[in-house]
């Protein structure tokens, strides 16, 4: 008869009976059954946080962390500094200084003519009105229309939006302004009435904001605002590169071969920055004086300018670029004769 053998517990085919079956008690069991599931619950109550874990998103929303604005929020561009007007204390002299120094050439007309002197100007809106009256006519002329225009206005202190978009065309055939010329009127008077141009504005605008909006005003192109920029707002460094008298004065001063092209002009006369409008002006005091001799003597003694050869030279630049310019004295009245 063989050795009897231990006798085994039964088995159960309960999973979570056999998961404790070396281990004695229920109460036992049960704990060891329940511990996983509050570890997983514990788990997902408090996940745990990804998403600052991820600079790779912030690198793609900002490239450059250097062109952002400080946190004082100082703009990201500097501010435009606008130039002095040549009418301010102390800055025509240094314009005639800088000017002698940087071209022995325009030196030399410098010490041939006396400086240019000005006068106050009138409104920016008044001096855009003349610009466009005066167009494609004879000073004579354009002084006639333009003494009955402000008559028709009541007065040079009524030519205002308020005034001039009120006239009709037919108003204005009778003192000699054609359909055209009623026409930019009234788009002028029209931008100042709605707030697109204003005269404090033109006045606080740098050069390159105020040639844009002027030259959006139908009949004003950038001849006529170089032209205002310089006699009437007294700007330093205009230089106005489609002007016949100043292309040619620039060839006489430098003995060119030939008429210098306007995309010329800019290299030409670089060295005159931040000055260019009184070397431009330097250029008409010098086709004056080689068109007249009796001009020439008058600028020498320091007599009123007259510029009757300058209109004759604007006219035939008109008859070659096929454009609407203005005569040179359009925008304000004795604003750079001599006195």
């Amino acid at each position: 008869m063989g050795e009897p053998q231990p006798s085994q517990p039964p088995q159960s085919n309960d999973s979570d009976d056999s998961s404790s079956a070396s281990v004695p008690g229920s109460i036992v069991s049960s704990t060891t059954i329940e511990a996983p599931r509050i570890t997983e619950l514990s788990n997902v109550s408090s996940p745990p946080s990804k998403i600052p874990l991820r600079p790779r998103k912030i690198r793609k929303l900002s490239p450059n962390n250097d062109a952002r604005p400080s946190p004082k929020g100082k703009p990201s561009q500097p501010p435009r500094i606008h130039a002095k007007s040549l009418t301010c204390e102390g800055e025509l002299e240094a314009a005639i200084t800088h000017l002698r120094s940087v071209d022995p050439l325009l030196a030399s007309l410098i010490d041939a003519h006396p400086p240019p002197k000005y006068e106050s100007f009138n409104t920016p809106f008044l001096a855009l009105i003349r610009s466009i009256l005066y167009q494609q006519l004879a000073a004579k002329a354009g002084n006639s229309i333009y003494t009955r225009f402000v008559s028709l206005c009541g007065g040079e202190n009524g030519v205002v939006p308020e005034n001039v978009l009120p006239l009709t065309p037919q108003e204005l055939r009778q003192i000699g302004v054609s359909g055209r010329k009623a026409s930019y009127l009234h788009d002028l008077a029209r931008k100042y009435q709605n707030g697109i141009l204003s005269d404090s504005g033109i006045v606080s605008m740098d050069d390159k904001s105020l040639f844009t909006m002027l030259t959006m005003v139908n009949g004003i192109g950038s001849w006529s605002v170089h032209m205002f920029m310089i006699n009437s707002l007294h700007r330093p460094d205009v230089l106005p590169v489609n002007d016949l008298g100043v292309r040619k004065g620039v060839q006489m001063l430098y003995d060119l071969p030939e008429l210098p092209r306007p995309s010329q002009m800019e290299g030409i006369c670089e060295k005159w920055r931040p000055y260019r409008s009184v070397g431009s002006w330097y250029m008409w005091r010098l086709i004056e004086a080689k068109g007249t001799p009796s001009n020439a003597g008058a600028v020498s003694s320091g007599a009123d300018l007259a510029f009757p050869q300058l209109e004759d030279m604007q006219q035939q630049h008109q008859q070659q670029q096929s454009q609407l310019l203005d005569p040179l004295s359009v925008f304000s009245i004795g604003a750079w004769g001599q006195t």
